[in-house]
């Protein structure tokens, strides 16, 4: 016997959501065999326990600490985390100066080194550069080596002047070291001093004073960089956006490095992070705008490490690593086993409510929380692996109240089609219509709960947004589950015949349901007496319409029977 649409459609649509869980399923699956991914979401620090790093600030003499400027590198570390994929952490500070960073289980190197790399972003222009060579030692023959002059032959006009490189300047750069530096030692200048330092490629700098601090970049991103007829090409650069002061003063370090010229080191400025040189481009043009490009031999993964690094690295101050230390977790798991428990108890609850009201039908609810909970264990798992999410005792909680809100959509749904049986509607009718109805409900219902969690997450720190997170991905999941699970599943029903003849065990009876509207403008006539619930859940049902056209039929079979 063929299918009817509805049926295929449904049959359909369960398909579809087979080949997405197998889909999710063989994804981290490979991640479990091929990649670092494991079957069990990772915790968070609540949870799990992890690693906690205080930071202390490198402060010269008489310099001290501002509210201000500490809530700001604050903010700035824990986007710092952020980027590297690491969620539930927290950053707090500790006493007037020093902040705490506590994140979830063993950080790998590259976070390590983000948190660890506090020191100011600064951007100096070059005034003189070379390849690192081997120290040597020149022969004294036993003859005094002539003083060198520490004091500048002349004033510097500006920042990009020789006049700052002293003779012992000079010598110090031939003999410095870039090794120095891998070591842990960080160069040290202050911001109107010039500075020697080295990049990650080997060749060594004498940069001239601070002319912008990092602390006036508004934005950095990683892209494709656009020809100059305004297409994109194959080049990835970085772009950055200065705020208003940022911007005036690198019109005026570009105005000055542009007609140095390209082959002389003087037209290039050096971004300097933690005594490093990160990057050093020509300047090819006069920037007015604020917004230059920075582009070259960049690779994706290369540019938007150097975007992170500009737009995170703006501190306002530097700081050192003062302790790490292991810490242990603030809840454990015996708090997960009381909430895996408490989500367990709700879920029962559920179940028994649904099959004491809609008897059989309530397993359809079982069935589609079975399945919703399948989809959000797989994706909060892939979310842990690909996206470095962490669950939280606050994730948890999300996830509890979300049985509740998910069932809430199936009682919605399974009321409509009741009110379309009490209306005389044949089930299968009865399930299309009533689908019509419910849907409009279900969306407006989610969308309020999905903005709720959005605008949760957006202004929400720490934990808050854990629970934010759980509560918004199973919101889309139960919208998911309704329309290529739950609904489907009731159309294939509907047609059994279990499910149509209205069997009393199935939920779906039109007596039980006190169906008044019989076809052909003819309404169920009241009974003075009756003693199932049928009659009381009908009269219960009627509308005030219904009860007149139900008393006019009455009347008017009387007036007949009179005559």
């Amino acid at each position: 016997m063929a299918r009817s649409g509805p049926e295929r459609v449904a049959t359909r649509s369960l398909v579809w959501l087979g080949v997405i869980t197998a889909a999710l399923f063989a994804l981290l699956g490979g991640g479990v065999l091929w990649g670092d991914a494991t079957w069990a979401p990772k915790l968070a620090l609540d949870l799990e326990g992890g690693t906690q790093i205080i930071l202390a600030p490198k402060l010269e003499s008489g310099q001290t600490v501002t509210s201000e400027q500490l809530n700001q590198a604050v903010s700035i570390i824990r986007d710092r985390v952020d980027a590297a994929g690491v969620s539930e952490a927290e950053v707090t500070t500790q006493g007037e100066s020093n902040i705490v960073v506590s994140i979830p289980g063993v950080p790998d190197d590259q976070t390590m080194e983000r948190i660890q790399s506090s020191a100011k972003l600064e951007f100096r222009p070059v005034i003189y550069t070379a390849a690192a060579t081997a120290a040597t030692t020149a022969p004294t023959d036993g003859a005094e080596t002539p003083a060198l002059s520490d004091e500048r032959t002349a004033e510097p006009t500006d920042a990009s002047d020789p006049a700052w490189v002293t003779e012992q300047m000079f010598q110090d750069f031939q003999d410095f070291q870039c090794a120095s530096l891998l070591e842990g030692t960080s160069a040290v200048a202050p911001s109107d001093e010039p500075l020697i330092t080295c990049d990650q490629q080997g060749f060594k700098y004498i940069l001239g004073p601070v002319e912008v601090s990092g602390e006036r970049i508004a934005d950095a991103s990683a892209g494709l960089v656009p020809n100059s007829q305004g297409q994109v090409t194959n080049v990835w650069g970085v772009f950055i956006t200065f705020d208003a002061e940022g911007t005036e003063q690198f019109r005026e370090v570009t105005t000055r490095l542009f007609p140095y010229g390209e082959s002389d080191p003087r037209n290039r400025f050096a971004v300097v992070l933690d005594g490093w040189v990160i990057t050093s481009p020509t300047t090819n043009a006069v920037i007015t705008d604020g917004k230059p490009v920075i582009s070259g031999s960049f690779t994706q993964a290369t540019a938007t490490t150097l975007a992170d690094q500009l737009k995170f690295g703006a501190l306002p101050i530097g700081f050192e690593v003062q302790s790490s230390e292991t810490i242990s977790a603030t809840l454990g798991s015996a708090q997960l086993s009381s909430g895996i428990i408490a989500g367990l108890i709700g879920l029962v609850l559920v179940v028994i409510y649904s099959l004491f009201q809609y008897r059989l039908l309530g397993l359809v609810t079982v069935a589609s929380l079975v399945a919703a909970g399948v989809l959000t264990y797989v994706v909060i798992a892939i979310m842990s692996w690909r996206q470095g999410y962490r669950l939280s005792l606050a994730g948890v909680a999300g996830l509890i109240v979300a049985i509740g809100l998910t069932a809430d959509s199936f009682i919605v749904y399974f009321e409509r089609i009741r009110d379309e049986l009490r209306d005389g509607k044949h089930l299968t009718s009865a399930v299309e219509s009533g689908w019509k109805r419910a849907l409009r409900t279900i969306l407006s219902a989610k969308f309020i709960n999905l903005l709720s969690a959005v605008v949760l997450f957006l202004l929400a720190v720490g934990n808050v947004r854990g629970f934010a997170f759980t509560l918004g991905l199973t919101t889309v999941i139960d919208v998911l589950i309704v329309i290529l699970f739950t609904h489907p599943v009731l159309t294939l029903l509907a047609n059994t015949r279990f499910f149509s003849s209205g069997h009393p065990w199935s939920g779906l009876d039109p007596t039980a349901l006190g169906a008044v509207y019989r076809g052909r403008a003819q309404f169920r006539a009241p009974q003075a007496e009756k003693r199932d619930g049928a009659s009381r859940e009908a009269q219960r049902r009627q509308t005030l319409a219904e009860r007149k056209a139900a008393a006019a039929v009455g009347a008017s079979s009387t007036d007949g029977k009179d005559s």
